[in-house]
């Protein structure tokens, strides 16, 4: 048995445990955004934000791309992105006002 594989995946569920982060992810896949947009969407301090995007980005989770003096962030790990999907997609729909059939 390879455990490794548990290992990475257990490590992933850990990143994405906190709710913050959790937040950051989703509202990422849908939109890239800076800094900032997250902070006003959040309602949390800079601080709060730049050290979960820090955790975020180390364990390669997000990109930071920056355009002029601002970083953009994207998710890029795949299966990050199927977590959350799979955690937070149903409440999509309600937020849209789309229902189910």
């Amino acid at each position: 048995m390879d455990v490794s594989k548990y290992q990475q995946k257990a490590e992933l569920l850990k990143t994405l445990g906190h709710p913050v982060r959790l937040c950051i992810v989703h509202g990422l896949m849908h939109n890239a955004c800076n800094v900032s947009g997250i902070q006003q969407c959040l309602k949390l301090p800079q601080s709060t934000i730049s050290q979960h995007l820090g955790i975020l980005k180390s364990r390669g989770i997000i990109k930071g791309e920056r355009r002029g003096v601002e970083v953009k962030y994207s998710v890029i790990h795949g299966d990050a992105i199927k977590v959350v999907k799979v955690l937070l997609d149903e409440e999509d729909l309600f937020s849209t006002g789309v229902k189910e059939e």
